[in-house]
């Protein structure tokens, strides 16, 4: 059974029973997946930039944007239009695919994975879990990869309270710490 019948199935029923909601519609759900991933001190160099783009392109199926910087700081030596980071908004079928990749797949692939802390979700039921190595992944070969880069992957919710969010994404099967 995909995710997506998981959640019309099951979840929807045991969340409406724990929290009392009267109608079904206003359980929590997943609303939007964002992958991202900043370029940080090789935003000069064009092919490491290219390399970011393909390996989320790979990861999620479909075509990031580049996020460009709105002004000029000296400081990190950065100037206006230059790209700073790369993203990718899921949605729909493949936001539901690629939670299920990550919570069977991917996470079992991390080196040294203990599960995700309770704390990574906020005050309005969201999760936001980072990555290391962008080779946790199965699209990515390891022996192909010239630069390993980190990315984030935020998880945003429908949940109006942080208990809503832990208990959703605990019935979706997210490895949590016992803590």
């Amino acid at each position: 059974m995909s995710l997506r019948e998981k959640y019309k199935k099951e979840i929807v029923k045991k969340m409406a029973d724990k929290f009392g909601y009267k109608n079904l519609l206003a359980v929590p759900r997943l609303a939007k997946v964002v992958i991202n991933s900043g370029v940080g001190r090789n935003a000069k160099d064009k092919n490491f930039i290219d390399g970011v783009v393909s390996s989320l392109e790979r990861i999620s199926g479909q075509k990031p944007i580049s996020t460009k910087s709105k002004q000029s700081i000296s400081a990190f030596k950065t100037r206006k239009g230059m790209i700073i980071g790369v993203a990718v908004t899921l949605r729909g079928r493949r936001m539901f695919d690629f939670t299920e990749k990550l919570i069977n797949i991917t996470f079992p692939r991390i080196r040294d994975f203990r599960g995700i802390s309770a704390k990574q979700v906020d005050n309005h039921g969201n999760l936001a879990v980072g990555f290391k190595e962008h080779i946790a992944f199965p699209e990515i070969k390891a022996d192909e990869v010239d630069n390993i880069h980190g990315l984030q992957i935020c998880l945003s919710t429908t949940a109006k309270t942080y208990e809503e969010g832990l208990e959703l994404f605990k019935l979706m099967g997210f490895p949590f710490k016992r803590e």
